[in-house]
């Protein structure tokens, strides 16, 4: 099928969101404190609908469930991948996320959450949580029960252009003043350890600690790719990160390039410019999925994309 699936994306409400959204990608969006837009989603929690095109008006879940071959007839019960743009205009709560196996057998869920994250924006002295302190699940917990979190977290500066892996197991925030695209499993399980004592609604939210202490990986283990450079013909590509789960890349393009789509399907986010995908119209905000078969597509442009695929 040569035909390019735009989405619309489905906003969230949160505690912590803010309204750069509207301003940096012109976004209609219904709060002034939307924390998220899930762009390329058929999360239950989040489906998005398809912009134009033949199936337009359909949601991403539906296309997925009833044109599998759109997506190379691949023999898995989800749609395997979630983006979302993040607006953190307070801080977000310090939270840890399951794997595959532990989502199955605590939340009767097919997938835990690996995630990445590429900064957008960010404050001058911006920076996040990625990890903790604790040498045991023992220290850890005592560390909890005594509220030590300026001695448990790991925080780090952060820069627009910064990269970062999150797996399952890892104890992480976003920060106030950041911007982010986040890539990750179809997963919607967070636990949360500490949420600064804020009220929503006039309560506080709800903390998992037995969960994510169970979860959590004591001591800390990180691993934070390498990026590998790619200079061809109007472009330099640059692959963020490749695992088991996913890949995903960042094309700067300059004029015009040609982006390959061998894959089952190819997601591609729209950061920064304007230009064409074989003929169509593209600009910041944007999101689109490259279905299978789809060949190469012919970009045309001043553009930063993202892309992402399995």
């Amino acid at each position: 099928m040569k035909e390019i699936i735009f989405l619309e994306p489905v906003f969230k409400q949160n505690i912590w969101g803010g309204h750069r959204m509207r301003e940096e990608f012109r976004y209609d969006i219904p709060w002034n404190n939307t924390g998220e837009a899930w762009v390329v989603s058929a999360h239950p929690n989040g489906d998005c609908r398809i912009r134009s095109g033949t199936y337009e008006g359909k949601t991403l879940s539906w296309l997925w469930d009833h044109q599998r071959s759109l997506f190379g007839n691949l023999q898995k019960d989800e749609f395997p991948l979630l983006v979302k743009i993040i607006d953190a205009a307070d801080d977000l709560s310090i939270q840890v996320h399951p794997d595959d196996s532990y989502a199955r057998s605590h939340e009767n869920q097919p997938l835990g959450k690996t995630e990445c994250w590429y900064i957008l924006d960010c404050m001058d002295d911006a920076s996040i949580v990625i990890g903790h302190n604790a040498q045991t699940k023992q220290q850890l917990k005592e560390m909890i029960d005594e509220g030590k979190w300026p001695e448990i977290i790991r925080t780090r500066p952060i820069k627009q252009g910064d990269f970062f892996f999150i797996e399952p197991g890892t104890v992480h925030a976003i920060k106030a003043g950041t911007m982010i695209l986040e890539i990750q499993q179809n997963s919607d399980i967070t636990y949360r350890l500490y949420d600064y004592e804020r009220l929503y609604s006039g309560a506080p939210r709800e903390l998992h600690i037995q969960q994510s202490l169970d979860v959590i990986t004591c001591p800390h283990r990180e691993f934070q790719p390498e990026p590998a450079h790619t200079i061809g013909r109007g472009f330099v590509k640059k692959i963020l990160v490749s695992c088991p789960l996913f890949t995903v890349e960042k094309w700067s393009v300059k004029n015009r390039c040609r982006i390959p789509q061998p894959y089952p399907f190819l997601i591609v986010d729209v950061l920064d410019g304007i230009g064409t995908a074989d003929s169509r119209e593209i600009k910041k905000g944007d999101h689109f999925i490259l279905p299978a078969g789809y060949g190469d597509c012919r970009i045309w442009g001043n553009l930063t994309l993202v892309t992402s695929h399995l």
